[in-house]
């Protein structure tokens, strides 16, 4: 999915060095299972996922706390960390690398024993920090049910000037004619949104969980320069007002300079970023184990246990996807209906699993697969040919006369080899799918399925593939020796 063009102008700024403050990385040790591991933020918004328990909420509280606050809001590590009568903590580090302006300086706080150190040293930037009971339902948070009461008045409110008014009715995507935050003569700590569409007003008592969330967020003040650590960012929305929501946070971040970090669990928020600002924590008993630049599809595979398979296998890209799925299909099916397999984007997170794989990080048997066109790599095969599986199939095929393909897609031979063959003078392989596809008025999978079991049943060689179906088969066989 194309990138919107929010986050396209995010990415400019970001790339021609426009922001003067950023965490860089942060790295954690000693605490909640983490042993060392360190989360790279290589984008001005960055979204953590996981399962639940990975560890994704202590980044962002780490992240927290790695600074001096000169926002109203103050956080420190034994807020987010405190010892309690069943944990206490101790030989905890947590590191990071503050950049400011060019030049960028490690920092720490750490728990040796039974105080934190590091605080009177920390660098200041103003921190905004929004937990789950910030964008619960009113009615749910503390405090806020004995507001609900008709005698009591509205004593002081504070609207949504133009920009914001805007911003709340684009992300939510309905008109509002006014909104603002009001306080009631009981008590004047606790804010309800009040908002008026099309005629009619209504609070936070009355609002679609959607809606508060949102009011809460648009509400807050966010400095210029500041880290926004927000959990769980999609809570309460719909897919659209999630990718709105991410759209809106760009611009805010473009204007204003802000770095956000979030946690998520929606596919939606990670297909609205670049794969630079995608990280996901996985873990593994008590190990944990960080890969960026992960597909929205790897985390949903990942965080999705619904098909239970018995070894998961990992490629590139759909077109790795579906070529494997071909092969296994025709010489080794029983694999293919016991196995998952999922897309993780570039090589680099490919190379990282395979580390993961050669380190035994995985719960479930693991193989990952790499493109013809790719490097050996430790922990990982290779697709069959040396180049990437779209030039190996088209450039095969086409040498055998485009055989066989015509029928399968139900369309004139004629009228296939011209759209192929046109194809292939664009420069750029990852189009010659869709350039064809499209001529042809059929999806781009549908096509390329035909043209990998072309290829299979016309080209390729008698033991393709053999090692990567030999690796799955041998992980099955073991699984089959321990039932």
């Amino acid at each position: 999915m194309a990138l919107s063009r929010e986050v396209r102008r995010l990415a400019g700024k970001w790339q021609r060095g426009d922001f003067p403050k950023h965490l860089e990385w942060i790295e954690l040790d000693g605490l909640r299972g983490w042993s060392g591991q360190r989360v790279d933020l290589s984008f001005p918004i960055v979204a953590i996922c996981g399962e639940n328990g990975a560890g994704k909420s202590t980044i962002i509280q780490a992240a927290a706390s790695i600074y001096d606050s000169t926002s109203d809001e103050k956080h420190y590590a034994s807020d987010f960390f405190p010892d309690t009568a069943w944990d206490s903590l101790e030989g905890v580090v947590i590191k990071a690398s503050i950049k400011e302006g060019q030049n960028s300086t490690e920092v720490s706080i750490r728990k040796p024993t039974r105080r934190w150190r590091g605080n009177d040293t920390r660098r200041q930037r103003p921190v905004k920090y929004l937990d789950l009971r910030r964008i619960q339902p009113i009615s749910a948070r503390t405090g806020y049910g004995r507001l609900a009461k008709p005698a009591l008045n509205e004593a002081d409110s504070r609207d949504f000037e133009g920009g914001a008014l805007q911003r709340f009715s684009n992300i939510i995507g309905k008109p509002y004619s006014s909104a603002r935050q009001a306080t009631t003569n009981l008590d004047a700590n606790r804010n309800v949104p009040v908002v008026s569409h099309e005629g009619t007003e209504y609070s936070g008592f009355h609002q679609g969980a959607g809606e508060a969330t949102i009011a809460d967020l648009i509400a807050i003040d966010i400095p210029r320069y500041s880290i926004v650590l927000i959990d769980e960012i999609e809570t309460s929305l719909h897919p659209r007002a999630q990718r709105r929501l991410i759209r809106d946070l760009a611009e805010i971040s473009r204007d204003k300079l802000v770095q956000f970090i979030l946690t998520t669990h929606s596919p939606y928020i990670l297909e609205e970023l670049p794969a630079s600002a995608r990280v996901y924590v996985f873990k593994n008993g008590a190990d944990k184990s960080v890969v960026p630049g992960v597909s929205p599809e790897f985390a949903l595979s990942k965080m999705d246990e619904e098909v239970h398979p018995e070894v998961d296998v990992y490629v590139e890209d759909d077109t790795a996807k579906i070529l494997l799925e071909e092969i296994l299909a025709n010489k080794s099916l029983e694999s293919l209906a016991r196995c998952s397999i999922s897309a993780f984007g570039a090589a680099s997170v490919g190379k990282s699993l395979g580390q993961m794989v050669v380190g035994n990080r995985f719960s479930r048997p693991t193989v990952v697969i790499l493109d013809g066109d790719q490097d050996p790599a430790p922990g990982c095969l290779i697709l069959p040919g040396v180049d990437a599986p779209e030039r190996m199939v088209f450039e095969d095929l086409r040498d055998k006369g485009w055989l066989d393909i015509a029928p399968l897609i139900n369309r004139s031979h004629s009228d296939f080899v011209s759209a192929a063959v046109n194809a292939l003078t664009l420069p750029d392989h990852h189009e010659w799918i869709k350039s064809v596809a499209d001529r042809m008025v059929l999806g781009g999978d549908e096509l390329w399925r035909a043209m990998s079991r072309a290829w299979i049943q016309n080209c390729a060689e008698e033991n393709i593939a053999q090692d990567i179906i030999e690796s799955i088969s041998d992980h099955l066989d073991a699984r089959m020796d321990v039932a």
